[in-house]
């Protein structure tokens, strides 16, 4: 009892602090006399988000949106010290990250059950076998999180949701930081963004970063290298246009990825645990490189107060190479299922390289209509197209590689290069006309999207080209109180394509996702001043409809499907950003989710969704010092609990499902900002717990992300 009753426990404990630094704010600004709130230091003043373009691709507030969003800000990355995707969402409701551990190549999230798609700048990134491209997050201005289907102005997206990255824009204003960072396992980093006006309408911004660091993963060496010059050109004051580009090389050496046996992470092995710290590859043969980059722009331009038009553009590349020695379970020699000495593991070689190319264009009108003050219209009619052209190779082989002891292991084997093939070979073009009117009367603001979208598809390797086309929509209703209160409802509905086709020939259908949401936005308007906050409560019921299931008159070695799957996931969410007095900053979220495959002809039928826990509880608090003699010193402390979860989905190779146990995180910062510098120190997992993140077959188990503690010290201009 006491073990299911301790995360809880934990979980009030952190609440009881965050009162306390409640207690504290309060003490100090009484304390305050007009002398010291003239040297007040401020440094966070936008950690709570006010907008964003993602939920509805115009200038309306958050409150106003009937759709759950989630917007983390320059300043809570940097105040929190989060460096990737995967830690950004760990105190925001719906969405799990860093589902495999340290892994320095991408970022693993679920969001809502399903795999986002990343976009960047509102354009849709060169994602290859994987959702996300694993850019760096020094060079982001934000993350915006759009939940539930969004097909109505993205085109084919998975029902439950996208990431949005926001590239850091050019300032008129001189500013920037030079920054240095030294953590555990050799993590050295140094970074900085300068930005300001070069003339009277042109303004730039160079961001940069080198990066060097070890992992928990003996033997596991990343290096990385990303910079981001950006121009702004005005023009006039109606008009703008800023040119973005990145480029980022990735480098990391001697990872055998985790796939480690169930027996000593999950269960437990007559040997003993495995460490956290094995590597069952061949850390001189190990490698991953990839090359990131991506060039365009975002322009805009108003005719007068009704019409403007925006148009953002974005080629990106993305070519990544891997080959690596992974770990293929206990060896088992007779074959009778029992290891032979529950140390002894098989290995295997596995290679595999992607090239990506993406280019991206969005164009849409604004009109906005003002009926003397009682009735206003933002509208607007768009279109976007996208060319997506992707070659996979890959190469499997055990031939010639020897067996590795888990506890004693010995690296330095001659290993026979396994050149990949190409497997995929692919173009898709997408081609999407919307329109989308948000309309305010009174307290009510209506907001209805309408959108149809043709992708054509050619197989190079078949020689066979294929088209699917379908329609997208959103409506919704919220009413706005002036106490800043304001309820809403909304339906949704979202596409993606399918590969492949039945039995008779027929290419499959879209899977289709839908969904019913509800719930009440905060964002104490009411207030006074010195509260910024922004919560949000919604209850939602999604279901993903023509899932691929194994067709029932399949005999023999016969592996064909239809489209009769269905997956219903229903969820309450609950979410808090709140800074007080610029001295106590919160984030705060409550996560409840049930998943189910509801119709399926295979084994997988009443399963749940991989990943995703029943339960998540999230809290963070930092308080800082804003004046007198402490002023600039503060700290954090913030607590994550997940629930159990499913490894995997019972499958006619995997039909044990296995489960990822419940674990309670702790982290942590101490930082202290001086009028030019920045003194930080932050831990994650601050009292290094030992938990496996993901299990999803005996060979196939991945340990979560120890300590990392990093310190860091900026130059502030």
């Amino acid at each position: 009892m006491s073990n299911t009753l301790s995360p809880i426990r934990r979980i009030a404990l952190l609440s009881a602090t965050s009162l306390a630094f409640t207690g504290l704010a309060s003490a100090q600004e009484a304390a305050n006399t007009g002398d010291e709130l003239e040297t007040i230091v401020v440094t966070a003043p936008n950690y709570v988000p006010t907008g964003s373009g993602v939920g509805t691709k115009a200038n309306i507030p958050l409150v106003e949106t009937p759709q759950s969003i989630s917007v983390i800000t320059r300043d809570q990355i940097d105040l929190l010290d989060w460096s990737n995707l995967g830690q950004t969402v760990r105190y925001v409701a719906g969405v799990n990250g860093e589902n495999y551990g340290p892994d320095e190549r991408v970022d693993w999230l679920t969001m809502r059950g399903f795999e986002p798609v990343q976009y960047i700048d509102g354009l849709q990134s060169s994602i290859g076998s994987i959702a996300n491209t694993g850019l760096d997050l020094y060079g982001a201005e934000s993350v915006e999180i759009l939940k539930g289907p969004s097909s109505a102005l993205y085109g084919l997206t998975p029902p439950g949701g996208i990431v949005n990255v926001t590239s850091r824009r050019p300032d008129e204003q001189f500013g920037g930081e030079l920054e240095a960072q030294y953590g555990n396992r050799d993590h050295v980093q140094v970074n900085g963004t300068i930005t300001g006006a070069v003339s009277d309408t042109v303004s730039a911004r160079l961001t940069a970063l080198y990066r060097d660091r070890g992992t928990q993963t003996a033997g596991v060496k990343s290096e990385r290298i990303y910079v981001a010059p950006a121009i702004t050109f005005k023009p006039a004051e109606d008009t703008s246009f800023t040119l973005l580009s990145f480029y980022q090389n990735d480098d990391v050496t001697g990872d055998g990825g985790g796939f480690l046996p169930s027996q000593g992470t999950l269960f437990d092995n007559p040997e003993g645990e495995i460490s956290s710290t094995a590597n069952l590859g061949e850390t001189s043969y190990n490698r991953f490189q990839r090359e990131h980059y991506g060039i365009g722009y975002d322009a805009e331009h108003a005719f007068n107060e009704t019409f403007s038009v925006q148009q953002n553009l974005k080629y990106t590349h993305l070519d990544s190479d891997q080959r690596g020695i992974g770990g293929s379970g206990f060896a088992d020699a007779d074959f009778d299922g029992t290891p032979d000495d529950y140390r002894t593991v098989n290995r295997y070689s596995f290679s595999f390289a992607e090239d990506v190319d993406t280019f991206a264009v969005d164009t849409r009108l604004g009109i906005n209509v003002v009926d003397e003050g009682v009735l206003e219209h933002t509208a607007l009619v768009g279109v976007d197209y996208r060319t997506y052209d992707y070659q996979g190779f890959s190469a499997f082989s055990f031939a010639g590689i020897p067996t590795i002891d888990i506890f004693e292991p010995v690296y330095g084997y001659d290993i026979p290069t396994l050149d990949p093939v190409l497997f995929s070979d692919l173009k898709e073009k997408q081609l999407g006309v919307y329109v989308q009117d948000h309309i305010t009367l009174g307290g009510f603001h209506f907001t209805a999207s309408l959108r149809h979208d043709w992708v054509d598809t050619d197989d190079r390797m078949s020689g066979t080209t294929r088209t699917d086309k379908d329609f997208s929509y959103r409506g919704g209703v919220s009413y706005l109180f002036e106490s800043g209160f304001a309820p809403y409802i909304s339906y949704a509905r979202s596409f993606q394509p399918v590969a492949g086709a039945g039995r008779d020939g027929t290419p499959f259908d879209p899977t289709t996702g839908v969904q019913l949401e509800a719930g009440v936005k905060y964002d104490a308007r009411g207030l006074p001043k010195g509260i910024k906050l922004f919560t949000t409560l919604s209850a939602y019921q999604l279901t993903q409809k023509n899932v691929l299931t194994p067709d029932p008159t399949n005999t023999g070695a016969e592996a064909f499907d239809v489209q009769t799957g269905e997956v219903e996931v229903k969820g309450v969410e609950f979410e808090v950003v709140g800074r007080f007095n610029e001295r106590l900053s919160i984030n705060a979220s409550y996560t409840y989710t049930d998943s189910e495959v509801t119709e399926s002809n295979g084994p997988e039928l009443g399963g749940e969704l991989p990943v995703t826990p029943t339960h998540k509880i999230s809290a963070l608090a930092d308080y800082t010092f804003q004046d007198g003699s402490l002023a600039g010193l503060g700290a954090s402390f913030g607590a994550r609990y997940l629930s159990e979860s499913a490894g995997n989905l019972a499958s006619t190779f995997t039909p044990t499902v296995y489960t990822n146990p419940a674990v309670t995180i702790f982290d942590a910062s101490l930082h202290y900002d001086l009028e030019d510098w920045r003194l930080s120190v932050t831990a994650s997992n601050l009292f290094d717990k030992e938990y496996v993140a993901r299990c999803y077959s005996a060979t196939n188990c991945f340990f979560g992300t120890r300590r990392v503690v990093t310190a860091s010290i900026a130059r502030k201009f």
